[in-house]
């Protein structure tokens, strides 16, 4: 699944060329934030992001992006585990996840738009934050991890 995340990040950077430094820490602020279960910080994080973040299609569904995470960390910041759909990628968005599941083969539709949310934040602040990118990579297996449940149902051997 490394080489999976590879070919992602791959065609996410020419996308997200537009994203100031600064807003790409938040960013990597988010992720962090998120990843150790700080989600207060988490939500508040994405608030600040959003605020930053450029206009453009790819930049649309990092828009969303922070909305899910930040629906989510609020959810659990108050120990509220529930499967929040009241935002999800569109169709046009969803061209910017890694994970592209039919109806089908997605069980858990909230879990599956946290994770593309996260890996997609994830990226996008690995591409621009050259100040993040070192704590950034030590949290690179947590990504491939995130991708490797989704192995069998994206049909990777």
């Amino acid at each position: 699944m490394e080489q999976f995340l590879k070919d992602y990040i791959g065609r996410m950077r020419p996308l997200f060329t537009g994203i100031p430094e600064s807003t790409a820490h938040e960013l990597a602020s988010v992720f962090l934030a998120f990843k150790f279960g700080l989600y207060s910080n988490a939500a508040r994080e994405c608030d600040q992001a959003l605020k930053h973040i450029p206009d453009g299609e790819a930049h649309s569904a990092l828009k969303k992006a922070l909305l899910i995470i930040r629906a989510n960390a609020r959810d659990l910041d108050i120990s509220q585990v529930t499967g929040d759909l009241s935002y999800s990628f569109t169709e046009g968005e969803r061209k910017f996840t890694a994970i592209l599941l039919p109806a089908e083969k997605n069980e858990d539709p909230a879990t599956l738009e946290l994770d593309n949310a996260l890996i997609l934040v994830y990226v996008a602040s690995l591409i621009r934050s050259t100040e993040d990118g070192e704590a950034l990579d030590e949290h690179r297996n947590y990504i491939v991890r995130l991708l490797t449940g989704y192995k069998k149902a994206l049909g990777i051997e």
